[in-house]
């Protein structure tokens, strides 16, 4: 049983628990009775007790809503003659002196009695500042607020640029507390392995900011970092509809078009592009730069030479049959349409482009062998 399972993390967990074989979940939340609860309590083999107030208008439902519920829940289970395992969702705030710690605390002291009491397996977690999607913007998460702000184009406000929170990525916990329906254990500090992120205001904001501006930027966040797969995760499950769409800036000549797709530091960039039947493109070479050909659709050739001559290579491609070739640094190399349609081909290079060094250097594949390549004239 999950109580609370409508909330932000209720229903993260009961979404992941959906697709398991080997358990029913039941699910408690505002608009059930007290009946229900008793029912499904009386049931579980493991209860997930996620619901409880933390913004009410009235402070003293702080109280009633955590502590007050998880009495009640032991209650009847005391009653019912159950001692089940139970996974608590509390707060780092338990440890403050405030209306919602000293609830939280409050809860959690009612658990371990009736642990103590009945011999059931409780599990704490006390959970840092949560975030993932389908978390509720300008609430009670900045991760949440922040991204749907940005995200809708509207103004966010950074109150301490420089101030630290503590973040905890919704689908860690999940992956938490699914694990404890197996565990046996009571023993340890839960959440102790949780992984957790403290990260400034400041670079919160700027970090989605950037996500936002990849539309026109292109340019990937350093997805190696876990952190940032959470976040971008977070972000985009804030974007509307209208704005997960957008076009590339595509570059348009007499051979066809070319547009960048994306782009990483780390990574490198691709390109797609289109060129029409009988067009060549390329014909030059890199000292550095490194690059995959593909065509996805039509027919090509391409063609690649040392630069201290020799043979040509010559590669046929086609988009039915999902060939890749490396062009390797010190080969002039050139692609050419040589169906009766267009061709559509992705270029991944191992670099940005970066104007003031391209390391590209023009030079026909068919060049002069005799000649030195160095004393080629380039255009």
């Amino acid at each position: 049983m999950i109580t609370g399972g409508h909330g932000f993390l209720g229903r993260n967990l009961a979404t992941h628990l959906s697709v398991r074989q080997d358990c029913s979940v039941a699910i408690f939340d505002q608009g059930d009775t007290v009946q229900d609860l008793t029912n499904w309590a009386l049931e579980a083999d493991v209860i997930f007790h996620l619901a409880g107030t933390n913004r009410p208008l009235d402070p003293a439902e702080f109280d009633s809503g955590n502590a007050g519920l998880t009495d009640e829940l032991c209650a009847l289970l005391r009653a019912g003659g159950r001692s089940p395992k139970i996974v608590f969702s509390s707060s780092i705030q338990a440890a403050e002196d405030n209306p919602y710690g000293v609830s939280k605390a409050k809860a959690e002291k009612i658990l371990r009695q009736f642990s103590s009491d009945t011999g059931a397996c409780v599990r704490i977690y006390r959970l840092a500042n949560l975030f993932g999607k389908w978390c509720r913007p300008n609430y009670n998460s900045v991760t949440a607020t922040f991204c749907y702000n940005i995200a809708n184009d509207l103004p966010i406000v950074v109150s301490d640029p420089k101030r630290e929170v503590e973040l905890v990525y919704v689908d860690d916990v999940v992956a938490a507390f699914i694990a404890e329906i197996d565990a046996e254990t009571n023993t340890g500090a839960a959440g102790a392995d949780l992984p957790t992120y403290k990260i400034s205001l400041g670079d919160l904001a700027g970090r989605i900011q950037a996500f936002h501006e990849m539309r026109s930027t292109l340019t990937l966040p350093d997805f190696s970092e876990r952190f940032n797969q959470a976040l971008y995760a977070t972000y985009l499950s804030h974007v509307p509809p209208a704005a997960r769409e957008h076009t590339l800036q595509i570059k348009s000549d007499d051979r066809g078009s070319l547009a960048e797709f994306i782009k990483q530091r780390n990574f490198g960039q691709i390109f797609v592009s289109r060129t029409k039947p009988g067009v060549t493109r390329g014909n030059h070479y890199h000292h550095t730069k490194t690059e995959k050909f593909f065509v996805v659709e039509g027919d090509g050739l391409i063609r690649m030479r040392a630069l201290d001559g020799g043979p040509v290579q010559e590669y046929s491609v086609s988009g039915r049959d999902y060939q890749v070739i490396d062009i390797p640094p010190g080969f002039t190399h050139s692609i050419t349409n040589v169906g009766e349609r267009e061709m559509v081909t992705l270029f991944w290079s191992s670099e940005i482009f970066n104007p003031d060094r391209p390391d590209t250097y023009f030079l026909a594949v068919d060049f002069e062998a005799r000649r030195h390549p160095v004393l080629v004239e380039t255009k």
